[in-house]
């Protein structure tokens, strides 16, 4: 696959023709600008007739209509990718689940990874993975890994899980909290919410969240603190700086269940998170720009360091694939992923239709973790046989062998 990966003036036709337009397979444009990247893909589109036209939009005025100004009989982009939506939904994921470090839906929402710390007060600390089945005889799960000490294991029955082990497990959405309970003992639905930054990301948030729990917003900006008022209908919002005692004493952040700074300022965010953390806030959130700050960060003060540029790569990973990759997540900081694939073929065409899990030669480090027949949710074991148009969840500690995968499922007349 050939692709134009465009950048600052993609939209003039002489830079695209430079760029490789001519015979590109995709153009991908991602610049700052949400006008550019329409353009870039109209003249892709109109002069170079590239297939395949994926962009990055931030407005939500322009994400909320996207199904009609995206099209090819409007504005040709195959594929949107909006980063502050992304962000919006990774978090609010994160709410609905208290103690997740991270949870990824497959499947249309049928199936979930979730990432916990595993803590003492869990039933499982101390014990191997086999006697799971003993504590919750009629849920199914599967733990695709465990990293200890920023290690990898190789979960088996006998592995005993250790407090402060980070557990990747996938699971039918709706069992998600009972399999967390074994980890960890559950934290209690979170109800006040502390918002800070009133941009498209926090704006986002608040109206997503205001129906279901009590929101309060922190914006510097006079005049933008004014708008959101007006907009928003169930959040309170102050004008001020999120740095400001007296400001987060007067507001009860002693009382606050989550503290979340969403601003575009990676220091300010950490700093208004360690404030509120050191005053009296049980969780803080943080949105960093910059991926080494991440590392730095987490699992400190800071609870939860949300990364926008790993989500907008999961999204983009998912259309660049090889095989009939439907979904991609980046894990670990892009160290590991999760991959929603498709089977196609048949038992001669293809190297997993017709084979159980255990005749299937994966790559080193990869599990299958779920497989997804129409409605039924199936979590993978050794004799669990995989059919035609079956969506398989995997999860793979190293990337890097992430081309095997797409190999595995691409149906081919001539595999051995």
């Amino acid at each position: 696959m050939t692709c134009a990966l465009c950048k600052d003036t993609v939209h003039i036709p002489r830079v695209l023709r430079e760029a490789g337009a001519d015979d590109a397979d995709m153009l991908v444009a991602v610049t700052s600008s949400d006008e550019t990247n329409m353009v870039a893909c109209q003249v892709a589109y109109s002069l170079f007739n590239t297939p395949n036209r994926i962009a990055r939009i931030r407005s939500p005025d322009y994400v909320r209509d996207a199904e009609k100004l995206f099209n090819s009989e409007a504005v040709p982009i195959d594929h949107l990718i909006a980063p502050e939506q992304l962000v919006i939904d990774s978090i609010y994921r994160l709410i609905e689940y208290p103690g997740a470090l991270q949870v990824v839906n497959f499947a249309e929402g049928k199936v979930s990874l979730a990432v916990v710390k595993a803590y003492y007060g869990g039933p499982l600390i101390g014990n191997a993975l086999s006697t799971m089945r003993e504590h919750m005889p009629h849920i199914d799960t599967r733990v695709a890994a465990i990293f200890r000490h920023d290690r990898p294991i190789r979960p088996q029955g006998s592995t005993i899980v250790e407090a402060g082990d980070e557990v990747f497990f996938i699971a039918a959405s709706q069992h998600i909290r009972a399999v967390m309970s074994e980890l960890q003992r559950l934290e209690k639905p979170y109800k006040r919410i502390m918002l800070v930054g009133g941009g498209n990301i926090g704006a986002g948030l608040a109206r997503r969240l205001e129906k279901d729990y009590s929101v309060k917003l922190i914006e510097r900006d006079q005049q933008r603190a004014s708008e959101l008022a007006e907009k928003l209908q169930n959040t309170i919002v102050f004008f001020g700086d999120a740095s400001d005692q007296e400001l987060l004493a007067e507001e009860h952040i002693d009382q606050v269940d989550l503290f979340i700074a969403v601003t575009n300022d990676d220091e300010a965010n950490i700093m208004s998170a360690m404030l509120a953390k050191r005053m009296g806030a049980k969780k803080v959130m943080v949105l960093i720009q910059r991926r080494a700050y991440v590392d730095l960060v987490q699992g400190s003060v800071i609870d939860i360091a949300i990364s926008p540029q790993q989500a907008t790569i999961s999204a983009l990973l998912s259309h660049v694939r090889k095989a009939d990759i439907v979904g991609v997540s980046s894990l670990r900081r892009g160290v590991a992923e999760a991959i929603e694939a498709v089977a196609h073929g048949d038992e001669t065409t293809s190297r997993v239709v017709g084979r159980s899990i255990d005749e299937i030669k994966l790559p080193p480090g990869t599990i299958i973790g779920a497989v997804v027949r129409g409605n039924d949710v199936m979590i993978a074991n050794d004799n669990l046989r995989i059919e035609q148009g079956d969506h398989v969840i995997m999860f793979l500690t190293d990337k890097k062998f992430i081309t095997d995968v797409e190999r595995l499922f691409q149906p081919s007349p001539f595999f051995l």
